[in-house]
């Protein structure tokens, strides 16, 4: 049988990740990654206020020459047996459109407007915007957040989208629509002109933006326009139907397909979150916690319509239908600051080197330059490798994973980290270790609220940077939960997810579990708890609970 080619396009917040599988087989052909330009200088960002903002350029140019390249490591003649293309992406990533369905900071007047631009997951400038459609939500006869957990996130479509509109007359002026990244790209790719004609993705709009076929679809107008007359008409403007990520939405027009060095005839299919495609990459079932674990995490489920049945699931981020699997729930959860609070700790160490020997006189440019970056990129490897040798009895700092907010269970992105347990003896291996057993308890917190609910976890899967980058991280979480956790055999479970869409759209398969079975990567290696470990991280875990509980109500409530 002839070799058929897919292409999956991982959007992550750094980098585009483009990878061509084998869509009969699951054999993994070439990969390429790509850095944003613009983000890699930090343009249009400000973390002093929370605001991360991405320019479509970056998403544009990243494409090209991802793809470029994953092809000319390919055998020849792989281009012309490229059947289907995927995307997932960050969310929720939204951005203002005219018309036409053209994000405004592609248009001249808006090019160097952060405002204009795509508002990243972690950009955390709308939490005023959430606390209102909140407080709106529990007045009004319908709850819109029911199927998000009952509480809304300023990570989120609306929060956001109001956000700009009250910052920014220039832009409430000129937009017409709004559209999520991973909409976007399936459109440009198939030459869309009309903001009518894009195919809106099921999984963004069920998890961040209140739709549900249960009321209609998106919030009533009347609902918006109580929360501010500024989203008045939006509703009309957008759409009323949603698609799975199986489902073609059409295929690659003649300027992307020159573009690209592909056929016209390549399907193109809808698009999802990255989280929830490295999910269907992981080769998710039900009962299956799969942990994309990066800067953030994200907890993805499956539940069967008869196991979930009308029961809903308060703090998560969200269950839709078909968000995942279609023709099953899908169920996120997830921490807004994991790795993150690594590179946080990881920054405050690095101040010194950086302002000290990065000016002194003693030793000559390059040589300052080289030192600084051995120093810096060995901070984790040795705190971790210094952090490994403490023993449990003596992990008596404690610490919270809220440097970024929290995410689940039951958002609050106001709330903010704490450290306790410090002395004139504690050291920085210690502090580390805390952190580290910090994202665990969180990720814990979650799980416990999952089963509370009548959710069962069976297993746990890990994929993401973290995941194959530190036995340490993972044996501290397979320890807090007390539970196995599988990682698996690929670092491209996003893009791979991404493919399988991409096949299953392309009518290789019938449905997404078939390209699952046939294209799984399997797995690399498999944690199991210590018993010894297991014991006395449950009393420490109470500790946590308890250091929460106070941070929570003292201190911001």
């Amino acid at each position: 049988m002839e070799d058929k080619f897919v292409i999956g396009f991982d959007y992550g917040s750094d980098s585009v990740r483009t990878l061509i599988v084998n869509a009969l087989t699951g054999e993994r052909v070439a990969t390429s990654v790509k850095y944003y330009p613009r983000w890699e200088q930090g343009l249009y960002c400000n973390p002093k206020i929370n605001q991360y903002r991405q320019h479509p350029m970056d998403y544009l140019e990243v494409l090209e020459t991802s793809l470029r390249e994953a092809l000319s490591k390919s055998p020849v003649g792989t281009a012309e047996k490229v059947i289907g293309i995927a995307f997932d992406t960050t969310g929720s990533t939204p951005t203002f459109t005219d018309e036409t369905g053209t994000p405004l900071a592609l248009l001249p007047e808006f090019f160097e407007n952060p405002n204009a631009m795509f508002i990243l997951w972690k950009d955390h400038t709308a939490i005023k915007e959430a606390a209102e459609i909140n407080e709106l939500c529990k007045k009004w006869d319908i709850n819109y957040t029911a199927y998000e957990g009952s509480v809304y996130s300023s990570e989120w479509f609306w929060a956001k989208a109001l956000h700009v509109l009250r910052e920014d007359e220039k832009v409430r002026k000129a937009a017409y629509s709004i559209v999520e990244h991973c909409e976007w790209l399936p459109a440009i790719l198939t030459g869309v002109t009309s903001s009518k004609d894009i195919v809106r993705s099921r999984c963004a709009e069920g998890h961040k933006a209140m739709w549900h076929p249960q009321w209609g679809g998106l919030p009533s107008e009347e609902f918006l326009t109580t929360l501010d007359p500024l989203l008045a008409g939006f509703r009309k403007r957008l759409f009323t139907e949603t698609k799975t990520a199986d489902i073609p939405v059409g295929t690659l027009c003649p300027e992307w397909a020159t573009r690209l060095g592909l056929s016209t005839n390549v399907i193109v299919a809808g698009g999802a979150y990255d989280c929830h495609m490295g999910a269907v990459g992981a080769g998710v079932t039900p009962h299956t916690l799969v942990r994309v674990i990066g800067t953030s995490t994200c907890d993805v489920m499956v539940s069967p319509y008869e196991e979930i049945g009308h029961r809903l699931i308060r703090g998560i981020c969200g269950q839709v239908d078909g968000s995942v699997i279609p023709g099953m729930i899908g169920l996120e959860a997830g921490q807004s600051a994991f790795g993150d609070i690594y590179a946080w700790f990881k920054r405050i160490l690095e101040f010194p080197i950086k302002n000290i020997i990065g000016k002194t006189e003693l030793i000559d440019f390059n040589t300052r330059a080289v030192l600084i970056k051995e120093v810096c990129d060995n901070i984790i490897p040795i705190l971790t490798k210094e952090a490994e040798k403490i023993p449990l009895s003596e992990s008596t700092v404690i610490a919270t994973d809220w440097m970024n907010g929290r995410r689940t269970p039951d958002a609050n992105q106001l709330l903010q980290g704490t450290i306790t347990g410090l002395t004139l003896g504690t050291t920085a291996p210690q502090i580390f270790r805390a952190l580290v057993e910090a994202t665990a308890f969180g990720t814990k917190a979650i799980v416990e609220r999952f089963v509370s609910e009548g959710i069962r976890i069976d297993n746990v899967i890990g994929i993401g940077g973290i995941a194959h980058k530190s036995p340490f991280v993972l044996q501290t979480l397979s320890d807090i939960l007390n539970m196995p956790i599988k990682v698996c055999n690929t670092t491209q479970t996003r893009a791979l997810g991404a493919a399988m869409f991409a096949a299953t759209a392309a009518g290789v398969y019938n449905k997404v579990e078939d390209a699952i079975d046939a294209m799984n990567s399997g797995f690399a290696v498999e944690y199991t708890p210590n018993p010894e470990n297991v014991k006395a991280y449950a009393d420490i875990y109470e500790k946590y609970i308890k250091v929460g509980q106070f941070t929570e109500k003292e201190l911001f409530n």
